[in-house]
Protein backbone atom coordinates (compact mmCIF):
# COMPACT_ATOMS: atom_id res chain seq x y z
CA UNK A 1 0.00 0.00 0.00
CA UNK A 2 1.32 3.43 -0.94
CA UNK A 3 2.47 5.66 1.92
CA UNK A 4 0.22 8.43 0.58
CA UNK A 5 -2.79 6.30 1.50
CA UNK A 6 -1.78 6.10 5.17
CA UNK A 7 -3.71 8.14 7.72
CA UNK A 8 -0.96 9.25 10.08
CA UNK A 9 -3.08 9.59 13.21
CA UNK A 10 -4.52 6.10 12.76
CA UNK A 11 -1.09 4.67 12.01
CA UNK A 12 0.30 6.23 15.19
CA UNK A 13 -2.52 4.80 17.25
CA UNK A 14 -1.90 1.30 15.88
CA UNK A 15 1.83 1.61 16.57
CA UNK A 16 1.02 2.55 20.18
CA UNK A 17 -1.14 -0.56 20.50
CA UNK A 18 1.75 -2.67 19.18
CA UNK A 19 4.14 -1.07 21.69
CA UNK A 20 1.77 -1.83 24.56
CA UNK A 21 1.33 -5.38 23.27
CA UNK A 22 5.09 -6.00 23.27
CA UNK A 23 5.66 -4.50 26.69
CA UNK A 24 5.57 -6.78 29.73
CA UNK A 25 4.80 -3.80 31.98
CA UNK A 26 2.33 -0.90 31.78
CA UNK A 27 3.84 2.10 30.03
CA UNK A 28 3.62 5.83 30.63
CA UNK A 29 3.16 8.62 28.12
CA UNK A 30 6.85 9.58 28.26
CA UNK A 31 8.04 6.03 27.57
CA UNK A 32 5.72 5.57 24.61
CA UNK A 33 6.67 8.98 23.25
CA UNK A 34 10.37 8.14 23.53
CA UNK A 35 9.91 4.92 21.55
CA UNK A 36 7.96 6.70 18.82
CA UNK A 37 9.88 9.95 18.76
CA UNK A 38 6.73 11.93 19.54
CA UNK A 39 5.98 14.77 21.94
CA UNK A 40 4.14 13.77 25.11
CA UNK A 41 1.10 15.89 24.22
CA UNK A 42 0.56 14.00 20.94
CA UNK A 43 0.91 10.65 22.68
CA UNK A 44 -1.46 11.71 25.45
CA UNK A 45 -4.19 12.80 23.02
CA UNK A 46 -4.01 9.54 21.11
CA UNK A 47 -4.04 7.42 24.25
CA UNK A 48 -6.97 9.39 25.64
CA UNK A 49 -8.93 8.68 22.47
CA UNK A 50 -8.04 4.98 22.57
CA UNK A 51 -8.98 4.79 26.24
CA UNK A 52 -12.33 6.41 25.57
CA UNK A 53 -13.11 3.62 23.08
CA UNK A 54 -11.80 0.88 25.35
CA UNK A 55 -8.73 -0.05 23.30
CA UNK A 56 -6.37 0.92 26.14
CA UNK A 57 -6.90 1.41 29.84
CA UNK A 58 -5.12 3.62 32.31
CA UNK A 59 -4.27 2.75 35.89
CA UNK A 60 -5.61 5.74 37.89
CA UNK A 61 -2.88 5.31 40.51
CA UNK A 62 0.18 5.12 38.26
CA UNK A 63 -1.32 6.82 35.19
CA UNK A 64 0.32 4.12 33.06
CA UNK A 65 -1.37 2.33 30.18
CA UNK A 66 -2.10 -1.26 29.16
CA UNK A 67 -4.18 -2.77 26.37
CA UNK A 68 -7.95 -2.55 26.88
CA UNK A 69 -10.68 -5.17 26.88
CA UNK A 70 -12.13 -3.88 23.62
CA UNK A 71 -9.26 -5.65 21.84
CA UNK A 72 -10.26 -8.91 23.51
CA UNK A 73 -13.79 -8.38 22.28
CA UNK A 74 -12.64 -7.74 18.70
CA UNK A 75 -10.27 -10.70 18.69
CA UNK A 76 -12.92 -13.01 20.08
CA UNK A 77 -15.38 -11.87 17.42
CA UNK A 78 -12.92 -12.62 14.62
CA UNK A 79 -12.13 -16.06 16.01
CA UNK A 80 -15.76 -16.92 16.58
CA UNK A 81 -16.73 -15.96 13.05
CA UNK A 82 -13.93 -17.99 11.54
CA UNK A 83 -14.80 -20.91 13.81
CA UNK A 84 -18.50 -20.54 13.10
CA UNK A 85 -18.11 -20.90 9.36
CA UNK A 86 -15.86 -23.94 9.66
CA UNK A 87 -18.07 -25.64 12.23
CA UNK A 88 -21.24 -24.94 10.29
CA UNK A 89 -20.10 -26.11 6.85
CA UNK A 90 -20.70 -29.89 7.30
CA UNK A 91 -24.10 -29.23 8.84
CA UNK A 92 -25.03 -26.92 5.98
CA UNK A 93 -23.99 -29.59 3.49
CA UNK A 94 -26.24 -32.14 5.19
CA UNK A 95 -29.03 -29.57 5.31
CA UNK A 96 -28.67 -29.00 1.57
CA UNK A 97 -28.70 -32.72 0.86
CA UNK A 98 -31.74 -33.40 3.05
CA UNK A 99 -33.77 -30.47 1.72
CA UNK A 100 -32.54 -30.54 -1.90
CA UNK A 101 -32.30 -26.74 -1.65
CA UNK A 102 -29.48 -24.21 -1.25
CA UNK A 103 -28.34 -23.72 2.35
CA UNK A 104 -27.05 -20.46 3.83
CA UNK A 105 -25.35 -19.24 7.00
CA UNK A 106 -25.89 -15.62 7.99
CA UNK A 107 -24.68 -13.31 10.75
CA UNK A 108 -25.72 -9.84 11.93
CA UNK A 109 -23.68 -6.81 11.01
CA UNK A 110 -24.70 -3.15 11.11
CA UNK A 111 -28.40 -4.01 11.51
CA UNK A 112 -28.35 -6.23 8.41
CA UNK A 113 -28.07 -9.93 7.58
CA UNK A 114 -24.70 -10.80 6.02
CA UNK A 115 -24.23 -14.11 4.21
CA UNK A 116 -20.99 -15.81 5.27
CA UNK A 117 -21.50 -19.29 3.81
CA UNK A 118 -23.50 -20.87 0.99
CA UNK A 119 -23.86 -24.52 -0.04
CA UNK A 120 -25.53 -24.74 -3.43
CA UNK A 121 -27.78 -27.64 -4.42
CA UNK A 122 -26.36 -29.27 -7.59
CA UNK A 123 -29.47 -28.72 -9.69
CA UNK A 124 -30.25 -26.63 -12.76
CA UNK A 125 -31.65 -23.69 -10.76
CA UNK A 126 -29.11 -21.52 -8.89
CA UNK A 127 -29.83 -18.90 -6.25
CA UNK A 128 -28.51 -15.39 -6.88
CA UNK A 129 -27.32 -15.08 -3.27
CA UNK A 130 -23.58 -14.75 -2.65
CA UNK A 131 -21.21 -14.76 0.30
CA UNK A 132 -20.75 -11.21 1.58
CA UNK A 133 -24.16 -10.05 0.34
CA UNK A 134 -26.43 -8.14 2.71
CA UNK A 135 -30.19 -8.19 3.16
CA UNK A 136 -32.68 -6.49 5.49
CA UNK A 137 -33.75 -8.29 8.65
CA UNK A 138 -37.50 -7.64 8.60
CA UNK A 139 -38.22 -9.36 5.28
CA UNK A 140 -35.86 -12.34 5.27
CA UNK A 141 -36.21 -15.65 7.08
CA UNK A 142 -32.62 -15.48 8.37
CA UNK A 143 -33.18 -11.90 9.48
CA UNK A 144 -36.36 -12.69 11.39
CA UNK A 145 -34.78 -15.81 12.93
CA UNK A 146 -32.08 -13.57 14.41
CA UNK A 147 -34.23 -10.55 15.16
CA UNK A 148 -36.64 -12.65 17.23
CA UNK A 149 -33.88 -13.30 19.76
CA UNK A 150 -32.41 -9.80 19.89
CA UNK A 151 -33.10 -7.30 22.69
CA UNK A 152 -36.18 -5.12 22.29
CA UNK A 153 -33.98 -2.07 21.76
CA UNK A 154 -32.44 -3.76 18.72
CA UNK A 155 -35.89 -4.45 17.26
CA UNK A 156 -36.85 -0.82 17.89
CA UNK A 157 -33.78 0.33 15.95
CA UNK A 158 -34.80 -1.80 12.98
CA UNK A 159 -38.33 -0.42 13.06
CA UNK A 160 -37.06 3.16 13.44
CA UNK A 161 -35.03 2.76 10.25
CA UNK A 162 -38.23 1.93 8.39
CA UNK A 163 -39.63 -1.39 7.20
CA UNK A 164 -39.03 -0.95 3.50
CA UNK A 165 -41.40 -2.84 1.22
CA UNK A 166 -39.43 -5.14 -1.06
CA UNK A 167 -42.40 -7.09 -2.46
CA UNK A 168 -46.19 -7.02 -2.02
CA UNK A 169 -45.73 -9.64 0.73
CA UNK A 170 -43.22 -7.68 2.84
CA UNK A 171 -44.27 -6.96 6.42
CA UNK A 172 -44.19 -3.17 6.79
CA UNK A 173 -46.42 -2.78 9.87
CA UNK A 174 -44.36 -2.72 13.12
CA UNK A 175 -47.15 -4.42 15.07
CA UNK A 176 -47.34 -7.26 12.56
CA UNK A 177 -43.57 -7.64 12.61
CA UNK A 178 -43.62 -7.96 16.40
CA UNK A 179 -46.33 -10.62 16.10
CA UNK A 180 -44.21 -12.45 13.55
CA UNK A 181 -41.16 -12.36 15.82
CA UNK A 182 -43.21 -13.71 18.72
CA UNK A 183 -44.30 -16.59 16.49
CA UNK A 184 -40.66 -17.25 15.58
CA UNK A 185 -39.71 -17.40 19.27
CA UNK A 186 -42.53 -19.87 19.90
CA UNK A 187 -41.92 -22.21 16.97
CA UNK A 188 -38.15 -21.90 16.61
CA UNK A 189 -38.00 -21.01 12.92
CA UNK A 190 -38.84 -18.17 10.55
CA UNK A 191 -40.24 -18.04 7.03
CA UNK A 192 -39.84 -15.65 4.14
CA UNK A 193 -42.82 -16.22 1.84
CA UNK A 194 -41.71 -14.10 -1.10
CA UNK A 195 -41.24 -11.15 1.27
CA UNK A 196 -37.76 -10.22 0.08
CA UNK A 197 -37.77 -11.45 -3.51
CA UNK A 198 -40.70 -12.51 -5.71
CA UNK A 199 -40.74 -16.21 -6.46
CA UNK A 200 -38.35 -17.18 -3.63
CA UNK A 201 -39.28 -18.74 -0.28
CA UNK A 202 -36.95 -19.42 2.62
CA UNK A 203 -37.01 -21.12 6.01
CA UNK A 204 -34.44 -20.32 8.72
CA UNK A 205 -33.53 -21.13 12.32
CA UNK A 206 -31.27 -19.32 14.82
CA UNK A 207 -27.82 -20.47 15.89
CA UNK A 208 -26.78 -19.83 19.51
CA UNK A 209 -23.29 -19.57 21.01
CA UNK A 210 -22.07 -20.87 24.37
CA UNK A 211 -23.61 -17.88 26.17
CA UNK A 212 -27.05 -18.50 24.68
CA UNK A 213 -26.89 -15.49 22.38
CA UNK A 214 -28.21 -15.80 18.82
CA UNK A 215 -25.11 -15.23 16.68
CA UNK A 216 -26.20 -16.59 13.31
CA UNK A 217 -29.00 -18.22 11.37
CA UNK A 218 -29.03 -21.13 8.95
CA UNK A 219 -31.56 -21.44 6.17
CA UNK A 220 -32.75 -23.18 3.03
CA UNK A 221 -34.08 -21.26 0.04
CA UNK A 222 -35.97 -22.36 -3.04
CA UNK A 223 -38.43 -21.42 -5.73
CA UNK A 224 -41.95 -20.72 -4.55
CA UNK A 225 -43.29 -23.42 -6.88
CA UNK A 226 -41.23 -26.10 -5.11
CA UNK A 227 -41.35 -24.66 -1.59
CA UNK A 228 -44.92 -25.76 -0.97
CA UNK A 229 -46.60 -25.72 2.43
CA UNK A 230 -45.64 -29.34 3.04
CA UNK A 231 -42.06 -28.70 1.89
CA UNK A 232 -41.82 -25.70 4.21
CA UNK A 233 -43.03 -27.85 7.10
CA UNK A 234 -40.37 -30.42 6.28
CA UNK A 235 -37.66 -27.78 5.93
CA UNK A 236 -38.63 -26.15 9.22
CA UNK A 237 -37.66 -29.35 11.02
CA UNK A 238 -34.42 -29.64 9.06
CA UNK A 239 -33.26 -26.05 9.70
CA UNK A 240 -34.08 -26.33 13.41
CA UNK A 241 -32.05 -29.52 13.64
CA UNK A 242 -29.15 -27.95 11.76
CA UNK A 243 -29.35 -24.82 13.89
CA UNK A 244 -29.20 -26.80 17.11
CA UNK A 245 -26.30 -28.95 15.87
CA UNK A 246 -24.29 -25.88 14.91
CA UNK A 247 -25.21 -24.30 18.26
CA UNK A 248 -24.02 -27.41 20.12
CA UNK A 249 -20.73 -27.24 18.20
CA UNK A 250 -20.35 -23.67 19.49
CA UNK A 251 -20.88 -24.83 23.06
CA UNK A 252 -24.57 -24.06 23.44
CA UNK A 253 -26.14 -26.28 26.10
CA UNK A 254 -29.72 -25.08 26.01
CA UNK A 255 -32.73 -27.14 25.05
CA UNK A 256 -33.98 -27.46 21.52
CA UNK A 257 -36.67 -24.94 20.67
CA UNK A 258 -39.94 -26.76 20.22
CA UNK A 259 -42.41 -25.91 17.51
CA UNK A 260 -45.65 -24.30 18.64
CA UNK A 261 -48.53 -26.71 18.81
Amino acid sequence: MAETNIVQSVDRALIMLNILQQSKEPLGVTEIGAQMGLHKSSVYRTLTTLARRGYVQQDPRTERYTLGLKLVELGTTVLERLELRELARPHLKRLMEASCEVAHLVILQDLEAVYIEKVEYPGPVKMASRIGARNPLHCTAVGKALLAFMPESYVENIIARGLKQRTPSTITDPAKLREELEHVRNCGYACDLEENEPGIRCVAAPVFDHTGQAVAACSVSGLAMTMTESKIDECSKLVRQAGMKISAALGYQGHEIKAAE
